[in-house]
């Protein structure tokens, strides 16, 4: 199981990630909304800003306040990580 750090030492499944969206669309409002309301909403912000939405096959939805493009880079350091381990095991 290949885990993202989100920020704060707050980990999520890579595998289990459907979309990492900007939260400043009406749309995305309203999801965030409607898992408040489910109880599916994990805010991983701290306090802070949020700056980026996961959304998970399981239907929770994650908010955290690193950047799209940051969680991002993070899934794809990640499998290159694991594609040098591979090359090295060969």
């Amino acid at each position: 199981m290949k885990l993202v750090n989100i920020g704060f030492g707050n980990m999520v499944s890579a595998n289990r990630m459907i979309a990492i969206v900007s939260p400043e669309s009406a749309p995305i409002k309203r999801i965030i909304q409607d898992a408040k309301e489910r109880g599916t909403l994990i805010d991983a912000t701290h306090g802070r800003r949020t700056r980026a939405v996961i959304i998970t096959d399981s239907d929770h939805i994650i908010l955290t306040y690193l950047q799209s493009e940051t969680v991002a880079n993070r899934m794809s350091e990640d499998e290159d990580v694991i594609d040098d381990e591979e090359e090295e095991d060969e």
